[in-house]
């Protein structure tokens, strides 16, 4: 294999097929990506040695979801944190097996793969590991998010082993495919496990309008997803004159209880992660990075970007596992922030969102939702949802909730709905005609709802006024759409683009099954969708 690097896991990846050369269009280094597919080889290696008599305990499965997360699109692209962890995975594999390396006559079952394999593998049975793959990346990034709050799932962290081992060892499609839809089916529950630990943690979101002004003074931007380094940061910032606003898919963070009754988190600044580098333009507030999405900074404002947990960037300042925030307290006040109050808008113009619907909000309407139903008021619910991305065709999202019909809900989440999340649709006897139901960790709310619609008509899901309209950026979203085809959800519309690591063959597959497609032309869908 020729080739500097590859990778194809991101919807952006060039030319709809794979990066190749000396960066990939996230702005990964070929050298980078080696080191990640090294860690990737050392992971397997490590599910591998749990096959047997070795006894893994809490610590091996945080090091095998924190390293399945590092190597998600945009969270770390520094070479040194990436070793470290690689070599902390082997030692956990030394630990646990360690005649292994004293034996004179290795079997070589408990060795690292090497990950050019996984790449020149025949189409489908790479296609079908890819799908594995890319699916427990994702969802290592929920587990992540729960396990920081305290919150474990014996089965998900097994899970995690075997489908590791999985990769490494199976070579037919007979026996990977089962293995992708239990992904699916291990998300489900790993989101419902995140579901519980962010409402028992910080309380049950409520709707609130959210402003898009920076008042003036000191501020700092937080982003990413981790609602833990957000109170942290809320505690530390109290009483010093600095203000705090969410970017990005920490927008939700305002419906709960727990975080919202802080003063000082005042509102939203900018849209979606992959306009970070116009937004952040010389901006004079510091920037926290929680979780993906990091592109990479431009010099000015490099020196005030801060990062966190498994996110890494050479040069930024990082805070370490004490989460002492003090850097970038020190960087805002050093930056004062704006001199007078700044006015800023969505992508459309509006100056303030709403979010806060999670599935209790909206239950606790269901029967009006099911009277407006009933009454003719509300003929389809749109569930228009997932990543953002620079690429062009994303506009599609936009055009396609301004077409949809007066008497129809559009229900969102993650940054997708960046794209037209502060237009003003309306209401419907009360019921909002847009509802924000968090970010694409949420999406375990969205399935509750659906699910509770359909149990109020006596149908299926898929018999439902209830359309899927998705957008995918990186692995979170592949790990959603696994769980949706576990839950027997069909006529799923996906784009902009099909993901490059999906064959012809098990795309066929997918659409003979699950009735999956690409979409067209927001005319044209909407028109489809509605029949």
């Amino acid at each position: 294999m020729d080739n500097k690097m590859f990778c194809f896991q991101c919807e952006q990846t060039a030319g709809c097929a794979a990066c190749t050369g000396n960066a990939g269009a996230c702005g990964k280094k070929s050298e980078t990506a080696a080191l990640q597919d090294e860690l990737t080889g050392a992971l397997i290696g490590l599910a591998r040695s749990v096959r047997g008599d070795a006894q893994p305990d809490e610590n091996t499965y945080q090091m095998i979801i924190e390293g399945l997360f590092a190597t998600v699109t945009n969270v770390n692209f520094d070479d040194q944190a990436i070793c470290k962890m690689t070599e902390a995975v082997r030692k956990e594999k030394e630990r646990l097996i360690p005649q292994c390396s004293s034996c004179g006559s290795p079997c070589g079952q408990n060795e690292e793969y090497d990950m050019k394999e996984l790449w020149t593998e025949e189409e489908n049975i790479r296609s079908l590991k890819s799908l594995i793959l890319f699916g427990i990346r994702g969802m290592a990034a929920y587990a992540y998010h729960a396990l920081v709050l305290g919150y474990r799932d014996n089965e998900v962290n097994e899970f995690f082993c075997e489908a590791l081992f999985r990769i490494g060892y199976e070579d037919t499609v007979e026996k990977l495919l089962p293995v992708v839809l239990k992904v699916g089916e291990i998300n489900l529950k790993c989101m419902a496990l995140l579901d519980k630990a962010n409402t028992e943690t910080y309380g049950v979101p409520a709707p609130v309008t959210v402003p898009l002004k920076v008042e003036k003074g000191p501020f700092i931007v937080v982003t990413g997803h981790d609602l833990k380094d957000l109170k942290l940061l809320l505690e530390q910032t109290e009483g010093k004159g600095i203000n705090i606003y969410t970017h990005g898919e920490m927008l939700p963070a305002h419906g709960y209880p727990e975080l919202k009754k802080y003063p000082h988190l005042k509102g939203n600044y900018g849209t979606a992660w992959q306009n970070q580098r116009k937004e952040f333009d010389n901006l004079p507030g510091a920037v926290l990075f929680t979780t993906n999405c990091l592109m990479p900074p431009k010099d000015s404002y490099k020196d005030r970007v801060f990062t966190t947990e498994v996110v890494g960037f050479p040069g930024a300042v990082h805070i370490g596992k004490e989460k002492d925030f003090t850097p970038v307290i020190e960087k805002a006040l050093e930056l004062g922030g704006f001199e007078e109050d700044k006015e800023f808008t969505g992508i459309n113009g509006g100056r303030e969102v709403t979010t806060g619907f999670g599935h209790s909000a909206v239950l606790s309407n269901a029967g009006k939702i099911v009277e407006a139903v009933k009454a003719g008021k509300i003929r389809h619910f749109f569930l228009v949802a997932g990543c953002d991305g620079a690429k062009p065709g994303r506009n599609y999202y936009t055009e396609f909730v301004k077409q949809t019909p007066k008497d129809s809900v559009v229900l969102t989440l993650a940054c997708g709905k960046f794209r037209f999340n502060d237009l003003d649709l309306g209401e419907i006897d009360g019921i909002p005609r847009l509802i924000d139901m968090g970010q694409c960790n949420d999406a375990y709310g969205a399935i509750q709802v659906a699910a509770a619609l359909a149990d109020a008509f006596g149908c299926s899901v898929n018999e439902l006024p209830l359309s899927f309209v998705l957008s995918w950026y990186e692995q979170k979203a592949v790990c959603i759409l696994l769980t949706l085809l576990h839950l027997g959800i069909k006529n799923i519309r996906l784009g902009p683009s099909l993901p490059a690591f999906v064959s012809p063959d098990i795309l066929n597959f997918l659409v003979e099954n699950y009735q999956i497609a690409p979409i067209t032309t927001p005319e044209e869908d909407i028109k489809e969708l509605l029949k």
